[in-house]
């Protein structure tokens, strides 16, 4: 993320400067359109595609108008967005005075580590309440699981619409043109899986991995904001790469326990649309190839991310030791200087010439 600066200048309207700066009163006149729409009989029809979430007596399922509804929470996530920037992080800011490095970085990992903790916080009370957790065999059992609780399914709908909410942020936010792919690479690994899950009933497995996976990363986006407020303070980074390892490593254990030996041995074979059953084969290899191969990729990365690390730290600690072997081979021509003036004033000679 850019960093904003105020202007006290009113930019043109509908300028590119006036979009950002104006961006969330915007949204929020979007969002109050479809409010106020509930209000008059030939709207609310329309308005409650987008509001409410569309169920079925007390189970939910999965319905075209799901499209709707994640288009208006994720306006909703873009007005949290920037609430959050604006009266915590801008605040914090202010105080520390980071570098426009730190800024940047701060800022991302205030909103990731917002997000991040109430998704776990909602996440293991629905694996709770779902009995996921103490039931692993549920995982696959019953499928295809095309009914869902209502917290499960405004989940997956709140979980799309922030990660959506993700790509016009890159506008709103200012951020650096070389930051913009590996932003976008981050935001689509996160929407196909999510919505992979959802979209072929793997909901219960994809909420799992989510909470996992979420845990992992608020810990380190917790550990970076430490971090900034005391470069001193990094033994939360220890933790979080021993947790990433065995974050992988679970992950990948429970895909194939689920995808690969539950589904394959379950009652239910074969690929229906209306049914929502895609447990055929290829599906299954893709799902397992897609987890597979996104778990190496993070692997990759981590390991990049270590031996980047490593590097800079061994490079700070040869040039101290540069730095301190300097400091004593200066010292030492002082004192030995010192003593050669001190042994040349004692000489006789120097003697005789005070005397004369």
């Amino acid at each position: 993320m850019g960093i904003r600066k105020k202007n006290n200048k009113n930019p043109p309207v509908f300028s590119h400067e006036f979009i950002i700066q104006n961006h969330a009163d915007i949204v929020s006149c979007v969002a109050m359109v479809f409010l106020l729409g509930l209000m008059f009989e030939i709207t609310s029809k329309i308005a409650v595609l987008f509001i409410t979430v569309q169920y079925n007596t007390l189970l939910f399922k999965m319905l075209l108008s799901d499209v709707a509804t994640v288009f208006f929470y994720m306006l909703v996530t873009i007005i949290m967005h920037a609430i959050i920037q604006e009266y915590v992080l801008d605040k914090i800011n202010r105080k520390m005075h980071f570098s426009k490095t730190k800024h940047s970085k701060f800022n991302e990992s205030g909103q990731l580590s917002a997000f991040y903790l109430f998704s776990c916080l909602w996440g293991g009370s629905i694996l709770h309440s779902e009995n996921i957790l103490s039931n692993p065999v549920s995982l696959w059992e019953g499928y295809p699981h095309t009914l869902m609780a209502f917290q499960m399914k405004f989940y997956y709908i709140c979980q799309l619409g922030y990660w959506l909410h993700a790509v016009p942020e890159l506008y709103f936010q200012k951020v650096k043109k070389e930051d913009i792919p590996r932003q976008l690479l981050y935001i689509s690994l996160y929407l196909v899986h999510i919505a992979g899950a959802y979209i072929l009933n793997l909901n219960r497995l994809g909420l799992l991995l989510l909470v996992l996976h979420y845990f992992v990363e608020l810990l380190f986006h917790s550990s970076r904001i430490i971090y900034f407020s005391n470069e001193e303070r990094q033994a939360g980074f220890t933790v979080w790469a021993v947790l990433f390892v065995l974050a992988r490593l679970l992950t990948l254990s429970l895909s194939v326990l689920t995808v690969g030996f539950g589904l394959a041995g379950g009652e239910h074979q074969g690929l229906s649309l209306s049914e929502g059953n895609f447990n055929v084969l290829f599906i299954r290899v893709a799902v397992l190839a897609a987890i597979c191969i996104t778990q190496a990729f993070m692997m990759w990365k981590f390991i990049n991310f270590q031996l980047r690390r490593w590097r800079e730290h061994a490079q700070t600690q040869v040039s101290k030791k540069k730095s301190s072997s300097v400091k004593g081979k200066s010292r030492k021509a002082n004192g030995v200087n010192g003593s050669v003036s001190a042994s040349a004033a004692d000489s006789p000679r120097a003697r005789k010439d005070k005397s004369s």
